[in-house]
């Protein structure tokens, strides 16, 4: 179809010269004008004007690269005994760091069932892997972002903002749920036997000191009582769950003024978003927004329909933490990006079906953690992973996932 007319175009820029491998000249075989043949060799001809330069990117041939470590005993000149040297740590195993780090990339990165990457080994890269030895590069990419992970979990509870959320899991059929939190600079996964405040407890401590944003589930109205942002996307999708099948008058007036609502106040904060209006600003003009979210909710709290009264006592009671993010920079309306890092997860559920084992668990988590937060980040994930594990060989910790202070 190509772009629109007047659509300005896009071109793959030319590599600078230095990145170029191979150079093939392109020669014409006669003249253009008069039919004189013209010479076949670089260097006997003479060109006028810019040389018309084309670039094809390619793969090189690949191929397995095998690296034999031999051990020689070597006989002592002074007593006559030989002594073998035991084989360097990066050379232990059957298979290297960046070919371990590539299968748990693609199986967590690019959601690559584990036959799938069995295959793609074998007939792309020429490696035939066993299921059990793919299983082993996974456990020990696992066992190499351990510390990292760790590090990452200690500092949930330090974080000013954070944004939850959970879904279903599955271990040898049983029931899980992962869970997902989102700080500025990194995410962070765990896979839970519970969906209670007690996972939250277990993360974040007692009393979490930051803001947490959420839906409207529960657990975390039991656990937090500090400031708070709930989701405004699960709240519009509630409130078109209404307006859907409503049969009654209230519903259909409560949807109609809470939609309204809600357009108002998203207008406003993408004005603000667009640095059309500052904070002060902002905060000003959503003061009367916020009474007349309160004032619907308390019209409705004796409604009828169960639906429209229902949803118009969670707003009464839990309206105050529907506006943190008009008061707090960093705090978003939407808990959207929790729900985008979730996503990566349900598509991988629906690939793998969950995990057999505890410790499937524990890597999976891990990996999603390493793997989500150098996205976030703008860092190289599989490069990451080969790093890690090659300091584990090396018995030294891996680098840190926590932004570096300047």
């Amino acid at each position: 179809m190509g772009g629109q007319k007047g659509h300005p175009g896009h071109h793959r820029p030319l590599a600078p010269p230095e990145q170029v491998q191979e150079v093939r000249p392109v020669l014409p075989v006669a003249c253009k004008h008069c039919g004189e043949s013209l010479p076949q060799q670089p260097e006997q001809i003479r060109t006028v004007g810019e040389v018309q330069r084309h670039q094809v990117t390619e793969l090189p041939p690949i191929q397995p690269h095998i690296i034999e470590y031999q051990c020689p005993k070597v006989v002592c000149p002074a007593c006559g005994e030989g002594t073998r040297a035991p084989l360097p740590q990066e050379g232990q195993g059957d298979f290297g760091p960046q070919l371990m780090a590539l299968i748990a990339y693609l199986t967590i990165y690019c959601r690559m069932p584990r036959r799938v990457v069995e295959a793609f080994l074998e007939q792309v890269l020429g490696i035939s892997m066993s299921l059990g030895s793919t299983q082993e590069c996974w456990e020990q990419a696992s066992a190499a972002v351990a510390q990292p992970c760790q590090e990452l979990e200690r500092q949930l509870k330090n974080q000013p903002v954070l944004n939850s959320d959970e879904t279903g899991w599955r271990n040898n059929g049983e029931k899980r749920y992962l869970w997902a939190l989102v700080a500025r600079n990194f995410v962070f996964y765990a896979v839970a036997k519970t969906r209670s405040s007690a996972v939250l407890i277990h993360l974040l401590g007692a009393v979490f000191a930051g803001i947490l944003c959420s839906d409207r589930f529960s657990a975390y109205f039991k656990y937090h009582k500090g400031l708070a942002q709930l989701c405004w996307a699960h709240l519009k999708r509630n409130i078109l769950g209404i307006q859907d099948f409503a049969k009654t008058t209230d519903a259909q007036r409560f949807c109609r003024d809470a939609l309204a609502l809600y357009a108002r106040l998203f207008r406003l904060w993408r004005k603000f978003q667009g640095s059309l209006i500052d904070r002060d600003q902002l905060i000003a003009r959503s003061i009367p927004l916020q009474k007349r979210w309160f004032a619907l909710a308390e019209q409705y709290l004796d409604s009828d329909d169960n639906e429209v009264r229902n949803m118009a006592t969670a707003l009464f009671q839990h309206c105050g933490r529907l506006f943190t993010f008009i008061e707090h920079p960093g705090v978003e309306p939407t808990n959207n990006c929790v729900e985008q890092a979730l996503r990566i997860a349900v598509q991988l559920r629906k690939i793998i079906f969950g995990n057999r084992s505890a410790q499937g668990e524990v890597a999976t988590a891990r990996l999603l953690t390493v793997t989500q937060t150098c996205r976030m980040q703008g860092r190289n994930a599989l490069a990451y992973l080969t790093e890690a594990i090659i300091r584990y060989r090396r018995h030294q910790p891996a680098p840190s996932l926590l932004p570096q202070q300047k």
